[in-house]
């Protein structure tokens, strides 16, 4: 999975109406702007320290132009840092975003000032691991390659005792899903965020662990298709495990909020007024706008499905949009 969406992403912008899928930045800029609100709402209510803006995989630059331009508004211009390994996607996020500074991981990030983080579809792209319940117990799901095919098979290893308690009588056939990537991700991030000040804010698809089921996916043209077949060719994801995020946070000091359904975090941060006021700007994108903010909170869309979860350093504010 890490090799193949390595090449994937390196090789294309796959986003957009000819690309194969598309993200909440790109469907309205209400996303990206209300997510620089908060943290600058956020940043004020903290003593308006120095800051730096991070995010994480941040596609071309949408999120974070639309998130920086809101920013600026209410008189908050941070350096902006964008952590990307794809030189096609640089130079889209290059356009949009003017000054940034790159980084392939946030070791290089200075560790001077606060950071407000961005991961939107980040984490859902990092590799995975999967065991399987069989009939001698859990076993890890492994991919071999016969001729140019590759499919899933199980492996001989025993991971039983690494199985939550609650799981492992599960059916033979279940799935549990991991990701060490993830967990290693979070643990850096919220370090830093505990050692700087700041707070970080991650969408993604998901679920609150844990729970099995196979949730590994391709995407291709806007379409499903078999995430074996082409490798390097689609985009590889599977929804994330947001209870386990947390805890890998919570592993190093930080605070964690959420997480809450992105439909219901968005309303909070106020896309109900601002689509008002963008349709009263531009009554014949009304429809289009009223469109918009239905696929971004819809439960029936992304409202439910999506779920946002916020980290935060001791003593910071409870980030809007969360529960005090």
């Amino acid at each position: 999975m890490a090799a193949a969406n390595t090449h994937y992403y390196d090789t294309r912008d796959p986003l957009g109406a000819r690309g194969d899928f598309t993200t909440a930045p790109e469907i309205s800029q209400m996303f990206g702007e209300l997510i620089g609100l908060a943290l600058t709402d956020l940043w004020h209510r903290a003593g308006q320290p120095t800051a730096r803006y991070v995010e994480y995989g941040p596609g071309r630059g949408t999120l974070a132009a639309d998130a920086l331009r809101a920013m600026a508004t209410v008189g908050l211009k941070p350096p902006v840092h964008l952590i990307e390994a794809s030189g096609t996607l640089r130079e889209k996020q290059a356009a949009a975003v003017p000054g940034a500074e790159w980084h392939l991981d946030l070791m290089s990030v200075p560790e001077d000032g606060a950071l407000l983080v961005v991961a939107n579809e980040f984490f859902d792209a990092l590799p995975i691991r999967q065991l399987v319940k069989t009939g001698e117990g859990w076993r890890e799901r492994l991919v071999a390659c016969q001729d140019t095919l590759f499919l899933p098979i199980v492996g001989n290893t025993v991971f039983d005792p690494i199985v939550p308690h609650q799981l492992r009588g599960a059916p033979n056939g279940s799935i549990l899903e991991t990701s060490p990537a993830s967990v290693a991700v979070m643990r850096v991030l919220a370090r830093r965020i505990v050692a700087q000040g700041g707070a970080a804010i991650v969408i993604d698809y998901g679920y609150d662990g844990p729970a099995v089921g196979d949730t590994l996916q391709a995407v291709s043209g806007h379409a499903f298709a078999n995430p074996f077949e082409d490798p390097g060719e689609r985009d590889l994801t599977a929804h994330v495990d947001f209870s386990t995020l947390a805890e890998a946070a919570r592993a190093e000091g930080a605070v964690v909020h959420g997480p809450v359904g992105q439909g219901a975090f968005l309303e909070a941060l106020g896309i109900g007024p601002r689509a008002a006021a963008l349709a009263a700007a531009a009554p014949d994108r009304a429809e289009g706008i009223a469109a918009d903010r239905a696929r971004l909170t819809g439960a029936d869309q992304m409202g439910e499905l999506f779920k946002v979860l916020a980290v935060t350093a001791p003593g910071w504010p409870v980030p809007e949009g969360f529960s005090a």
